[in-house]
């Protein structure tokens, strides 16, 4: 007598790491490691501010950096290339500051930036 087969069915949904940046802290280390792996790709920089600026509220990032929504979005949807006026504006609304530290290389000098949530005065 044969055993009936069982089948399983396996949903998935996407993930959204807007969902899981709560705390500015989550998010300085969420650009920063963006920023580790972009290595040098901006449009992977633009899409992980985009990941923090939409856990913030879209609206509420364009109104504190000065953009428009529309701006906002393309700015940060990877497929158009940032100004360094857009990055200070947004990474000012999203309460995070950017340090510059210098790394050691056997073959040179050079800096990494790090992603800080900014403190309150």
């Amino acid at each position: 007598m044969m055993t009936p087969c069982l089948v399983t069915k396996t949903i998935t949904t996407p993930y959204d790491v807007a969902e899981h940046l709560r705390t500015p802290e989550e998010m300085a280390a969420y650009l920063e490691a963006s920023i580790e792996e972009a290595a040098g790709d901006a449009a992977l920089i633009a899409k992980a501010l985009g990941d923090i600026a939409r856990s913030k509220g879209m609206a509420q990032v364009a109104r504190d950096s000065g953009l428009s929504r529309e701006s906002l979005y393309k700015a940060l949807s990877g497929e158009r290339s940032l100004t360094f006026d857009t990055i200070f504006k947004v990474i000012s609304a999203l309460g995070l500051k950017l340090n510059v530290e210098t790394v050691a290389s056997p073959s040179k000098g050079c800096a990494t930036v790090i992603a800080t949530p900014q403190q309150e005065s």
